[in-house]
């Protein structure tokens, strides 16, 4: 089951998202929240394994909560909710340590499959609003990617491949597909990425690559 915690500060929207949740099998809505301040304290009551957050609320927001949760020992998955007008604030997000984020309008069978791709281990960089995103805030500045460049010197030719499918926003499976290797030699692969480049997630590292001039 997928212990997860909402968190938006008008409860028409908790109340929706709770419903559409609810709907699935495997996804359990453990707990409601308004602001930053209440899912930190949610998360570390809960243990819950995905926040889901909204961006922009009053007192402390899903930026804020975002920073802090991946503070935390056992730091839960964040996925965050926006707009399209508050698209610069979610690289700020992804840097913090959250593993994606939805529109407030996805369709309710989206919301569900994205928070199964989250629970499973991967980052939400498949949809193309993600990619985009991506490439608008992670452009690389000349220095900026100077730096990146550098970082990524570590990485073995394999690993720059399977890198760039990630900064593609390809999944493990699609990224087997395309370098013609398994999904679970993928997944290994990231995990070696991670553990050279020194970050948490995926996400972190497709940003870095963006940043180097990749994907």
């Amino acid at each position: 089951m997928i212990r997860t915690v909402v968190v938006d500060d008008e409860q028409l929207v908790r109340s929706g998202l709770r419903m559409i949740l609810d709907s699935a099998d495997d996804i359990e809505v453990v707990g409601e929240g308004t602001d930053g301040t209440e899912a930190v304290d949610l998360a570390r009551r809960l243990d819950p394994d995905i926040m889901l957050l909204d961006i922009r609320m009053p007192g402390a927001d899903g930026l804020t909560a975002a920073a802090e949760l991946a503070a935390l020992p056992e730091p839960p998955k964040v996925v965050l909710l926006t707009t399209f007008d508050l698209d610069e604030y979610v690289h700020r997000a992804l840097r913090a340590g959250a593993v994606g984020f939805l529109l407030k309008d996805t369709p309710p069978r989206d919301l569900i499959a994205a928070l199964r791709t989250v629970a499973a281990g991967n980052a939400m960089l498949a949809p193309t609003i993600t990619k985009r995103m991506l490439e608008r805030f992670a452009a690389p500045a000349r220095s900026g990617a100077a730096q990146a460049a550098r970082r990524l010197d570590v990485l073995s030719g394999r690993e720059r491949d399977v890198l760039t499918a990630v900064a593609r926003g390809m999944s493990n499976a699609e990224a087997g597909r395309a370098l013609g290797m398994r999904e679970a030699t993928v997944k290994a692969h990231v995990s070696r990425i991670l553990a050279k480049l020194g970050l948490a997630n995926r996400v972190q590292a497709a940003i870095l690559a963006h940043d180097a001039g990749w994907g």
